[in-house]
């Protein structure tokens, strides 16, 4: 029993150890750019709002689409994960146009992560 209490001590001690320090190491590590242009997007450019809100509802769908394809849901590619985040932004982006705000963030966002997602896909 001692034996035992003494191997849930040194692994707890080397647990805290090894621990400490690396939370601060990711929080201040580079922050990784994911759009390849910097800058505004061509949605945010598009000042005609109908023609902005078929946009993004044009690249919405093509996210859903690829969210929801075992194709993609198990390939090695992460056009997945960019397809998921694009519907989420895409999404966002279209409630904002809706009552016919312009939220730059969220268009860029949208088109960013669809861009993303097209190149994983190739």
């Amino acid at each position: 029993m001692k034996r035992c209490a003494r191997l849930l001590a040194s692994a707890a001690a080397l647990l805290l150890a090894g621990s400490t320090g690396f939370a601060a190491d990711i929080i201040e590590g580079p922050v990784a750019d994911y759009c390849r242009t910097v800058g505004t997007s061509n949605l945010v450019l598009n000042d005609n709002i109908v023609d902005l809100k078929s946009e993004v509802v044009k690249l919405m769908d093509e996210s859903v689409a690829v969210a929801n394809s075992s194709e993609w849901i198990n390939s090695s590619r992460p056009a997945f994960v960019w397809a998921s985040e694009a519907k989420v932004a895409c999404g966002m982006a279209y409630g904002y146009l809706k009552t016919n705000y312009k939220d730059e963030d969220t268009l860029n966002k949208c088109e960013c992560f669809h861009d993303r997602m097209v190149e994983y896909m190739n």
